[in-house]
């Protein structure tokens, strides 16, 4: 697999389709590109006329890591995702897609560089702001608990806690990051946030706002109020898997229709619940 050398870690990516428009896809906190897959998220899967980045983060999947906490924060992620984009893409535009950390990621990096992309899709926006603490504090917690009694310890304590109902068919998986580094991946999340929202609402990119109900660590609290700041948003919520089943038919219109103004934003609602509002 081709990978590249970033701020002492060998970042591992690939990269599917021959020729088109160039797409990033980044995972969440303790995934890879092939856990992600694994449980339905490869949402790039649908989108044909593209290439396809993925990437897995530093300590993740098949990249190495370091041992500083810092080099976990989302700030940190973002100068990770510019360097590799300039290494495979210099200079080329392209569409970002991102669960929760990579999210957080996205966000840091097109404050960064805003030219550099097309569109955005931000997939379960994690905690964020006034929840952001107390989520902060169950990182740290985890983090000592691997140490003192292992992964294993906390693969049966995450065992036990309730799933989304979006999330009632996926397969058991455990954390995609070696036993030694998970510490001090999870103590680098629990030092991050998303940027100020004030910041967000200068984001005019196209954005898709994905997100699920029923999940504490990934809030709607958080999506609805990056529909309600950015500029050009949509936000989809599901409540069954029948609902994250339609997301990557999602994305690929997203991306394909993202050089097209659409005045129309808001909530789409996949069936199953209730429409959520957008406030003015």
């Amino acid at each position: 697999m081709p990978a590249v050398l970033v701020n002492g870690a060998v970042l591992d990516f690939e990269i599917s389709g021959e020729v088109g428009p160039l797409v990033v896809q980044l995972h969440g906190l303790m995934s890879s590109r092939h856990r992600d897959a694994h449980l339905g998220l490869d949402l790039g899967r649908a989108l044909n006329g593209h290439r396809v980045l993925r990437v897995d983060a530093r300590g993740h999947g098949g990249s190495t890591g370091t041992d500083d906490p810092a080099h976990y924060a989302w700030e940190r992620l973002a100068d990770d995702l510019l360097a590799v984009l300039d290494h495979v893409a210099p200079g080329e535009t392209v569409h970002g897609l991102g669960p929760s950390m990579g999210t957080g990621t996205l966000l840091h990096a097109v404050l960064r560089d805003i030219e550099r992309f097309d569109s955005l899709t931000l997939m379960l926006p994690p905690t964020a702001w006034g929840t952001r603490r107390a989520q902060a504090e169950t990182y740290l917690s985890n983090a000592d608990l691997i140490e003192a009694s292992g992964v294993a310890a906390f693969v049966e304590l995450g065992s036990t806690t309730p799933v989304p109902p979006a999330l009632a068919e996926a397969p058991l998986t455990g954390p995609a990051v070696p036993e030694v580094l998970l510490p001090t991946v999870l103590r680098g999340a629990a030092t991050t946030d998303l940027p100020p929202r004030e910041h967000i609402a200068n984001i005019t990119v196209p954005t898709l706002i994905l997100a699920w109900t029923g999940d504490h660590t990934h809030p709607l609290r958080t999506a609805t109020k990056l529909n309600e700041t950015l500029p050009h948003s949509r936000l989809v919520v599901a409540r069954t898997p029948y609902g994250v089943m339609a997301w990557p038919g999602l994305f690929a219109e997203h991306v394909i229709t993202a050089g097209v103004e659409n005045p129309t934003t808001g909530v789409i609602e996949i069936p199953g619940g209730r429409p959520a509002t957008r406030s003015a």
